[in-house]
């Protein structure tokens, strides 16, 4: 396995790869060199520049509107997990998740994969992280919309390397409120370059927990407001060797309905 200098972001470059899809080549695991090194290396994070306001923009905890559209994930025996969608900053990203909603794809499909501390990740029709599609048929670039962070609860699609590359597999967050693998601040000393938020970005993160290192590299697009405590359930389930539960995970539905307070 490929060495790293910095054993400090091992962790977390290791959980970053563990996001990308499967290729050719089968699901990829924590073990996918390549992913690892491009994580370290910072090719799929923010640069210093973009994220150097004194105070930016955040979207994530944004309450949604009577009569707003939300998703609603009702997982077997567990119960509603309620997200709030963005379109207005993650357009494709929330067109296309609500459009394979409310067709159904979604419907019966498990969480393959779940890791504790990290997150827990869905949306792929053939169980095993290698398959899916967007509504286009293809894959598509959500890009990385502005104001949304990878905090506790944070919904984003899952990738082989590149926002260019999102399909159907999403992921949720799931820390522990105010647990970070790596903390912004150990980020940025690390590489500055590379690594910085504005100043309520990482007091945000240090009060709600999360995975700042996923910053940049992954298309946010909605937050779960209600039922994180059903995402934090899950997190604790017995999973085997490639972090797949050893009960079945799945959701019933993923309906796109109108909020109603």
């Amino acid at each position: 396995m490929f060495k790293f200098k910095k054993t400090a972001l091992v962790l977390a470059a290791a959980m970053s790869a563990a996001l990308l899809l499967g290729g050719c080549k089968g699901t990829s695991t924590v073990n996918d060199e390549n992913a690892i090194a491009d994580a370290l290396t910072g090719e799929n994070t923010t640069t210093a520049a973009a994220n150097n306001a004194e105070n930016a923009v955040i979207h994530n905890f944004e309450m949604p509107e009577i009569g707003e559209k939300i998703a609603v994930i009702t997982v077997k025996d567990y119960g509603d997990i309620k997200i709030k969608l963005f379109p207005e900053v993650a357009s494709k990203g929330v067109e296309n998740f609500t459009g394979l909603a409310e067709m159904g794809y979604y419907d019966e499909l498990i969480f393959h994969r779940i890791i504790s501390n990290f997150m827990i990740q869905g949306g792929d029709p053939k169980g095993n992280g290698t398959g899916g599609k967007s509504i286009w048929g293809d894959k598509f670039d959500g890009g990385i919309p502005e104001g949304l962070y990878h905090f506790s609860g944070a919904v984003a699609y899952a990738n082989s390397g590149a926002t260019s590359t999102n399909g159907s597999q999403f992921y949720i967050v799931n820390t522990p409120e105010g647990y970070l693998q790596n903390t912004c601040e150990e980020l940025m000393q690390y590489d500055p370059t590379q690594y910085s938020w504005a100043p309520n970005v990482v007091e945000m993160y240090n009060e709600k927990g999360g995975v700042p290192f996923l910053d940049g590299g992954y298309t946010v697009f909605g937050q779960v407001f209600e039922g994180l405590d059903i995402v934090r359930e899950l997190g604790n389930v017995e999973t085997d060797e490639n972090d797949k539960p050893l009960k079945q995970v799945q959701m019933e539905s993923v309906k796109i309905v109108e909020y109603e307070g």
